[in-house]
């Protein structure tokens, strides 16, 4: 064990830890999830990206001396590279409005300089957590503006996963182009259509989605840093904002800007409300497609069966034969718990009071979930699902030939009193009850 000391006295670490005082307190405060900001790779990775950008333009303009900046760079790419995934073990639901995470990764890219400097850790009279690594920065404007690049990083990955799903539909359009079924509203007998129409359409609404997710990079480009606690710039001259912006962009490749507004931007989080109502859209219209595919698929004998579903795994431990649409039913989970994110980040956006929103750590901590689960889950539909989907030839002519859906095109020419009466006298003769 080594002793480490913050403003409220020692604390005692384990050596081989890279942080310091302020995570070991925040370690044994936030015990509650358990799931620690290591497992959120795109936020740690965009925080040292802040890191590594402060560094550059502090060692620039003169506020850093090489000697101090050159290990500190070093260090926040290694972070940016993967390394030391492990150092980073703040509970993601946490108190404070992110600084425990800002002052791990200060810690842990201090002691990592004093490691490449040669210098044992902890030797902050040397390399200093607050006075080196965060110099001209506040958690207010370095955590919200990491949160919007490890957001648009992360997007990136649920863009694909929706674009590949989207081609399998199409593919299965294509496929079944040929096969006239009958299409159905209120779950009661419409018109006609192709199964091709219908898978048609699965992959045009998903490709609407990844329309609206080409605009996020334009939504969280406009960043506060530089505004440091509250948006007034205090400790943060106008030339390094300026210039951490410009240089952050490089590091990122990304368009970021500062915002307009450095004191609105600093409490605002309306961005992120409507960032996770856009999940929850993507959410609940693969759950309605999850639903059609399992009613579609349903029996096989006494149900719909219009299509086979792959299976995947027994689905009884007491029916022989009987297989379940498992991913199906994963995806509408999967649907459930981003629609109650969506939730929580309203909840906790609204929660926000002065000039600082304290509750960012659940925003980020659901949006960036529910980012890695519909991806996960738009990724398995395609693979596991919807690539080996087999139609049912045979049961969509039945269920067509067997409904009054030819019907309506004869309204034209007989009129829709006639109409009724000749669906009436079909479904008797089958022995149907008429709704007509």
């Amino acid at each position: 064990m080594r002793q480490d000391r913050d403003s409220l006295g020692v604390v005692s670490i384990d050596d081989n830890a890279l942080w310091g005082a302020q995570t070991q307190r925040a370690i044994a405060n936030f015990r509650v999830s358990g799931i620690p900001i290591g497992h959120l790779p795109a936020l740690v990775h965009a925080l040292a990206k802040v890191k590594l950008a402060a560094a550059r333009v502090n060692v620039a303009q003169g506020r850093l001396s090489r000697e101090k900046a050159e290990p500190i760079v070093r260090a926040s790419e290694e972070v940016i590279a993967g390394h030391h995934a492990d150092q980073f073990p703040v509970d993601v639901l946490q108190g404070g409005a992110g600084t425990s995470s800002n002052m791990n990764m200060n810690e842990v890219l201090a002691n990592r300089a004093l490691q490449l400097l040669g210098y044992a850790r902890g030797r902050h009279d040397i390399i200093h957590p607050n006075d080196h690594v965060n110099l001209c920065q506040s958690t207010n404007d370095v955590y919200p503006t990491a949160i919007r690049i490890a957001l648009i990083t992360q997007t990136a990955e649920l863009r694909s996963a929706l674009i590949t799903l989207a081609d399998e539909f199409s593919a299965k359009g294509t496929e079944f182009a040929g096969i006239e079924k009958l299409g159905r509203t209120q779950l009661q007998d419409a018109v006609p259509m192709t199964l091709g129409q219908e898978f048609t359409a699965f992959g045009n609404t998903l490709r609407e989605d990844v329309l609206r997710l080409d605009e996020i990079p334009r939504l969280f480009a406009e960043v506060n840093l530089g505004g440091t606690a509250i948006g007034t710039g205090l400790l943060a001259p106008d030339t390094y904002r300026t210039a951490v912006i410009a240089e952050l962009a490089g590091i990122t490749g990304l368009p970021l800007v500062s915002s307009a507004d450095l004191i609105e931007s600093s409490w605002d989080t309306g961005a992120f409300v409507l960032f996770s109502g856009m999940l929850k859209r993507t959410a609940t219209k693969l759950s309605k497609i999850a639903n059609d595919l399992r009613l579609l698929s349903s029996g096989p004998r006494g149900g719909l069966g219009e299509i086979a579903l792959p299976p995947m795994q027994p689905g009884s431990s007491i029916m022989p034969g009987k297989v379940n649409p498992v991913i199906p039913e994963m995806v509408n989970q999967i649907a459930f718990q981003v629609i109650g994110a969506d939730i929580t980040v309203t909840l906790a956006a609204e929660a926000g009071q002065l000039q600082l929103n304290a509750f960012e750590p659940v925003i980020v901590y659901n949006l960036m979930t529910a980012l890695a689960l519909l991806s996960g889950g738009a990724a398995a539909l395609a693979k596991f699902c919807v690539s080996g989907i087999r139609a049912n030839p045979a049961a969509c002519k039945a269920h067509l030939d067997r409904s009054t859906a030819h019907i309506t095109a004869l309204v034209p020419e007989i009129g829709y009193a006639r109409a009724v009466e000749l669906a009436k006298e079909m479904l008797s003769a089958d022995g149907v009850p008429s709704t007509a």
